[in-house]
């Protein structure tokens, strides 16, 4: 979309020499009035500011002007013509300069501007004025392109159509080290005593610990709703090093929720914005409110629907707070793979589990190989593919899920697929238990998990395919054997239970699928004990559920 600003006809003198020109090509001649506007609009089309500047008789506010202006703009091309020089007489000259400013697949700002050139004793300069960069434009302004986002922003809905997460006005609180110098150390003291009574878990030690890692830089302490700055103990704007950004970001509706599902549906619910987002060109005077020159707008996006259950959601926090080791948990709808939510402890937090993260099965998967390894006859390689129609094996790309930073492939090194060779993410251990509920219905076709509904998960390494259903009833009876007089005999409050349940070793990690209801669960857990950790886990997330 092109906006065309004011031009301005340079006035015409009888004795006049009229000369014509058009950059970005100069004449090459800046002893002349012609070659030094063509110069600086050369300059000006190269974006090169101080090349510019220099050609003025006012270097260093063109500087700033121009500098204030290119940092704001940012354009991809600018490209200048001159039109109408005329040189009078007495040493001056006039001239008009159209300046066309370009981003690709948005749109183009013209402008025409008219401006002087004087002969100094140094030679001929480009009289300077800010209205050189936009008609009538007042010292201390300049011009700049900003994003706009249609509103309402979009919710991110529950699978009842519930808001799960909604973009809410929030204060990130920055503390930078070096703005507060000597008293780095006393800010962060007096910073966490000032969020204390609202971010209780944001100490100084955790303040300090962000700053290290960010090696010096500036870090957002935390990020608090509008309404939380009121009870904060005092200003945190007034400590040093820290300031205050008011912004929008995307939170839970239910404050009582997180999950690490939050940063994948977060990446979604921007890309869904991005694609629907507009921009304006402003002119920004100080004092004055910034004035709308140009721009074009997108349509609101429209609210993006997920298999989210936000009940479950809130059973899962709290089936995996009680564990000291980190313990991760998803819930995945039996019938369609939907994920039904994801929560993890501060332990799994800080050791970032993800559900695309391939970890170690161990003995988790026997009952599954053993099955799988008869039905092949041995042979390695069917017996691989006879894996990946069960979702083991599979790379899973959920949108709105998010990708692990070190992917791992899943992988199987051995004919009789040795369990301490064996990787598999929690995405994966989803998709077979959804597999084996689906063959409890009568289906025998795999189905990869998603999130975002209408948005299709990639499969990655093959393709999901039908599975033998004798083969998947020999694997769900040796799940009802575990959850009956096996290792998950103990657990209460689930009837008709199927469970896998096993460890990598005395130090894990050690896992549990299971079957239940609608429902298929998929717990991860680190450390000494990590079996019996999963069936904690399992257990309170049963108990809770009953309650």
């Amino acid at each position: 979309m092109a906006w065309r600003g004011s031009s301005v006809a340079a006035a015409t003198v009888a004795a006049a020499l009229t000369l014509s020109l058009v950059t970005g090509c100069g004449s090459g001649d800046s002893t002349d009035a012609a070659g030094v506007v063509s110069d600086y609009a050369a300059a000006i089309a190269d974006k090169n500011v101080q090349a510019a500047s220099d050609l003025t008789t006012a270097p260093a506010s063109a500087a700033e002007t121009l500098g204030a202006t290119f940092a704001g703009m940012a354009p991809d091309s600018v490209t200048t013509s001159v039109d109408d020089p005329v040189e009078y007489s007495d040493g001056t000259a006039s001239f008009t300069i159209k300046t066309t400013w370009t981003w690709p697949d948005q749109g183009t700002f013209e402008t025409s501007t008219s401006g002087t050139a004087r002969e100094l004793s140094s030679g001929w300069k480009v009289q300077w004025e800010p209205g050189l960069v936009y008609q009538n434009m007042p010292a201390g302004a300049r011009l700049q392109k900003v994003r706009t986002d249609a509103s309402p922003a979009p919710t991110v809905d529950s699978r009842t159509g519930k808001t799960f997460m909604k973009m809410e006005p929030v204060d990130e609180i920055v503390f930078d080290p070096a703005a507060a110098g000597r008293k780095s150390d006393a800010a962060i003291n007096a910073l966490a005593r000032a969020i204390e009574p609202i971010a209780p878990l944001v100490t100084a030690a955790v303040i300090r610990e962000k700053v290290d890692q960010a090696d010096g830089r500036a870090v957002t302490a935390v990020v608090l709703r509008e309404e939380d700055m009121g009870l904060v103990a005092s200003d945190p704007a007034k400590i040093a090093g820290v300031t205050v950004n008011r912004t929008g970001k995307l939170v839970m509706d239910d404050r009582r929720l997180s999950s690490p599902l939050e940063t994948g549906l977060t990446n979604y619910w921007a890309a869904v914005r991005d694609a629907t987002a507009g921009w304006q060109v402003q002119l920004v005077t100080p004092g004055s409110r910034p004035q709308r020159l140009a721009g074009k707008q997108g349509p609101p996006a429209k609210d993006i629907a997920t298999t989210v259950d936000q009940n479950q959601q809130l059973v899962l926090g709290d089936s995996v707070v009680d564990v000291a080791q980190p313990a991760t948990m998803m819930t995945f709808d039996a019938s369609t793979g939907g994920i039904l939510g994801m929560a993890r402890n501060d332990a799994a937090a800080k050791r970032d589990v993800q559900a695309g993260t391939s970890y170690a099965t161990g003995s988790t998967l026997d009952p599954v190989f053993a099955a799988v390894d008869r039905e092949a006859g041995g042979d390695d390689g069917k017996a691989g593919r006879l894996l990946f129609h069960y979702g083991l094996g599979a790379k899973f790309t959920a949108p709105g899920v998010s990708l692990p930073h070190s992917p791992g492939t899943p992988k199987v090194s051995s004919a009789d697929f040795s369990p301490s060779d064996y990787t598999s993410s929690m995405l994966n251990m989803g998709a077979l238990g959804v597999a084996l509920a689906r063959a409890d219905a009568g289906r025998s076709d795999a189905v990869a998990p998603y999130i975002v509904k209408g948005a299709q998960t990639k499969v990655g390494g093959g393709e999901l395919g039908e599975f033998s259903p004798d083969t998947a009833r020999k694997i769900l009876a040796d799940m009802a054997k575990t959850a009956k007089s096996g290792d998950a005999s103990d657990l209460t409050g689930a009837p008709g239970l199927r469970a896998l349940v096993g460890t990598n070793g005395p130090q894990g990690p050690g896992w549990f699928v299971g079957i239940q209801g609608k429902k298929v669960l998929v717990i991860y857990c680190e450390g000494d004990k990590s079996g019996t950790a999963a069936l904690q886990v399992a257990q309170k997330y049963f108990r809770v559920s009953a309650q």
